[in-house]
């Protein structure tokens, strides 16, 4: 495993960790604590030390999970949680000081800690980026030793640089795969400028850049893949990173056409994210042991060439960038 730092909190982080949506039950199935715990497990095993959860997965029994993991182990392991989509409804006047205390409180409980290394405002309403007081919470949180970093994760480009210029703000988590291009060209830089880590989440597009979907691929009624496609649930950019699902699979029949030697599109999708020197890790999910195994797999490959990742950016420019690239 490869290790890379995690902006100014000085984490030492796998640089392939792991996202838990899914981590306990695939999306729309029920959690399952025996599921979750051997995918943990898998993952600490294989040298993982970062995990990402939030207290919406599983309506908390992600958390719960995650917290008998870093219990049981004597490695450390750096937790990641999320507060705030709790909220109902998520508009930005219902994020209030008091709300997001007990957000993280409540969290706390959940996992048995006594604090978290890390707590990411989830997804806020861009308005809640210019409410000073929102962040400064999160110092008393650390000065009474419930918390050690805040963090941020966005929807937007936008959003990653407005909070950055909180100075308690530490990580930005954000989308950044083959379909979705846009950050380096200015976040990364102002990112890398004042030591914010990056954690990139949905690497593979919602599973479109596995190679493994077809316009004949279904599911099911409490996937987001299937409810989701237009954001009538959640940001649209968060299901298949807001490509229209043909025009997704006409662009991975693209990319298996010119990089036949790569029979598993997946692996060269991680390994291309990991190829930005300013992402600190990158958390694709897994629903079994056997998906980290093939996840891992991708910090094996060497290094694409510039030629390679022009090919990639064509495609980009071609088939995806006119629908996506100005919204996120």
């Amino acid at each position: 495993m490869n290790y890379r730092k995690l902006g100014k909190t000085g984490f030492s982080v796998s640089e392939i960790s792991l996202g838990t949506w899914q981590v306990g039950g695939k999306w729309g199935e029920p959690f399952s604590h025996a599921n979750a715990d051997q995918i943990l497990n898998a993952a600490a095993d294989a040298g993982i030390n970062f995990i990402d959860t939030a207290d919406v997965y599983g309506d908390g029994e992600s958390e719960k999970a995650v917290g008998r993991l870093v219990r049981s182990r004597s490695e450390r392991i750096h937790v990641a949680t999320k507060c705030g989509r709790r909220l109902q409804p998520h508009v930005a006047d219902a994020y209030q000081p008091a709300a997001l205390r007990q957000f993280v409180e409540d969290s706390l409980r959940n996992m048995q800690l006594e604090t978290l290394d890390l707590v990411q405002l989830h997804c806020p309403p861009t308005d809640v980026y210019y409410r000073p007081e929102i962040f400064e919470l999160f110092d008393r949180l650390r000065e009474e030793g419930k918390i050690l970093h805040l963090g941020v994760s966005v929807e937007k480009v936008e959003e990653g640089l407005k909070a950055i210029e909180f100075p308690n703000v530490t990580t930005v988590q954000l989308i950044f795969n083959m379909f979705r291009q846009r950050p380096p060209e200015l976040l990364f830089k102002e990112a890398a400028r004042r030591d914010i880590g990056l954690i990139v989440r949905v690497p593979l597009a919602s599973g479109l850049l596995t190679g493994k979907f077809s316009a004949q691929t279904s599911f099911s009624a409490d996937d987001h893949r299937h409810f989701n496609r237009n954001g009538e649930a959640f940001d649209k950019g968060e299901t298949f990173s807001g490509v229209d699902y043909a025009k997704g699979l006409e662009a991975v029949e693209e990319l298996k056409a010119t990089f036949p030697e790569y029979p598993q599109l997946a692996a060269l999708a991680l390994r291309w994210v990991l190829m930005f020197d300013e992402v600190s890790c990158v958390i694709p999910g897994a629903s079994s042991p056997e998906q980290i195994l093939s996840n891992l797999k991708a910090a094996e490959l060497p290094a694409l060439s510039p030629e390679q990742l022009q090919k990639v950016r064509e495609i980009y420019d071609r088939k995806i960038k006119p629908q996506v690239h100005h919204i996120w």
